[in-house]
């Protein structure tokens, strides 16, 4: 595989890919051995890819024959580092984690496997997917595509700037306050969260992270996203494929869950969204939030530290008190002994009784409004170091959530979500939107979301670091 044509493949979405395939003018080993050449061209400026399982992509590949049962054969995709993989390690972004290789594939695997897709490698992440950057102590620390002195954003940030930069076309993320939608901001690309329940299980069960996580795949194109989603959702069914002629009553929420303003590029962009679904004939209008916005974002705030005192506890009773304290972040004990001082039962309850409430209250928005339209983030893509795990505690704390403070409503709501890359800093770097809708709406939003794509097409931009940016100067 000459590399210029690695770089050309690089430039297409899965189906495209796929359709070579189909149409015989590939094989799938072609495929994912042109997927490879361009990690090992790009992936060492980016540091996307936690873990390279190069070998066992191209025995599996060369095994695959293309046929309905297998609609993407060879179509190269990323797991994240937390997603159980067959052959590969499950580290979670962590110097804790064990190096031994997972045998079992969960339910979400299964899925996209028996689609034909191969994975490559693991993608990058923060530890425990606890930070909205991916800057781990274990390596790599990920770089935006579009600027290798910013923040790709987290916690799926390996798959985002992976899928950005054309490694791959697809590449999958969990969302517990927006991992999927902020990275996909960040990174230019496509990125759908799911309803609560909306696919099939990636893990094992965990009261918490059942409630809030979602998981899909990370896509530039429309299509594939709608295609992943299908895929996985619990009982299999056609991808929305098309716009639908339905006009939309869409609300726009400018103010974050702190209740302060976006940055001014962001609202911009916002503003911009707006404008462009009003043009299309939706309506549109300013909303407000059905929510106590001090109660959401202190249920946030009890039930993110919880999460962050889980794994420290996990990891203690595995490893001892003495060994976790050297192998964890400072971030991850911090804010496990912060949950620890500030959270007590009452605490628990309050954040429980928000997880309990909020579906009724959306249900109650969504019968006048039907999508809801916000920032993604309050700001463009932060410089490296904005979020780090060892930057002092008490200033992270506070930039945590203040920069992921639109996100974190609908996992808690349990309401799907999609970004998409409708804008662009002044500095050139990619501002998404979000699109939420009220449970069962993904397809309502992936509708909306083709709808926009051909109206503000971003097929055609490329980050500087890129198999396109590669491939013209090839």
């Amino acid at each position: 595989m000459r590399d210029a044509d690695a770089m050309a493949l690089g430039r297409l979405d899965a189906h495209a890919q796929a359709a070579l395939v189909r149409a015989g003018e590939l094989s799938p080993a072609e495929l994912v051995a042109a997927a490879i050449v361009r990690a090992e061209r790009l992936d060492p400026a980016l540091g996307a890819l936690s873990h390279r399982a190069f070998d066992a992509a191209c025995e599996r590949a060369a095994a695959l024959r293309p046929g309905a049962d297998a609609a993407l054969a060879g179509v190269p995709w990323l797991a994240k580092d937390s997603l159980d993989h067959p052959g590969m390690p499950t580290r979670a972004g962590s110097r804790s984690g064990a190096e031994i290789l997972a045998t079992a594939a969960p339910a979400f695997v299964q899925r996209l496997s028996a689609q034909g897709l191969v994975a490559i490698g693991k993608s990058a992440m923060p530890e425990f997917g606890l930070l909205p950057s991916t800057e781990p102590l274990l390596g790599p620390v990920t770089r935006n595509p579009w600027s290798p002195a910013h923040s790709p954003g987290g916690s799926s940030g390996g798959a985002a700037a992976a899928v950005a930069a054309g490694i791959v076309p697809l590449a999958h993320g969990s969302d517990g306050a927006g991992s999927i939608r902020m990275p996909a901001a960040c990174c230019g690309v496509v990125g759908l969260k799911p309803g609560r329940g909306g696919v099939v299980r990636a893990r094992a069960p965990h009261l918490l992270e059942d409630l809030l996580v979602g998981d899909g795949l990370l896509a530039r194109s429309v299509r594939d996203a709608a295609w992943a989603f299908a895929v996985v959702r619990p009982v299999p069914s056609a991808p929305v494929a098309a716009p639908s002629p339905r006009r939309l009553r869409i609300g726009v929420v400018a103010g974050n869950l702190q209740g302060d303003d976006p940055h001014p590029e962001v609202a911009r962009a916002l503003s911009a969204a707006a404008a462009l679904c009003a043009d299309l004939g939706h309506t549109v209008e300013v909303a407000r939030l059905p929510v106590d916005v001090e109660a959401v974002a202190e249920a946030l705030r009890t039930l993110w530290s919880q999460l962050a005192a889980d794994s420290v506890d996990r990891v203690t009773a595995r490893l001892g008190a003495r060994a976790a304290d050297r192998v964890l972040e400072p971030w991850t004990r911090q804010l496990a002994a912060w949950h620890r001082r500030h959270c007590g039962t009452d605490a628990l309850e309050r954040a429980f009784a928000q997880l309990g409430g909020l579906p009724a209250a959306f249900a109650g928005f969504h019968r006048d409004c039907d999508v809801l339209l916000t920032p993604v983030v309050r700001t463009p893509p932060p410089p490296l170091g904005t979020l780090a795990p060892d930057r002092d505690f008490d200033a992270l704390l506070a930039t945590v959530f203040d920069w992921m403070s639109y996100t974190p409503l609908q996992n808690l709501a349990g309401t799907p979500a999609i970004a998409l890359p409708l804008a662009t800093s002044a500095d050139g770097l990619p501002i998404g939107v979000q699109f939420a809708a009220d449970r069962g709406g993904e397809d309502l939003l992936l509708a909306l979301a083709y709808e926009l794509e051909a109206a503000a097409p971003w097929h055609g931009r490329w980050p500087p670091h890129a198999a396109a940016s590669h491939a013209e100067a090839g």
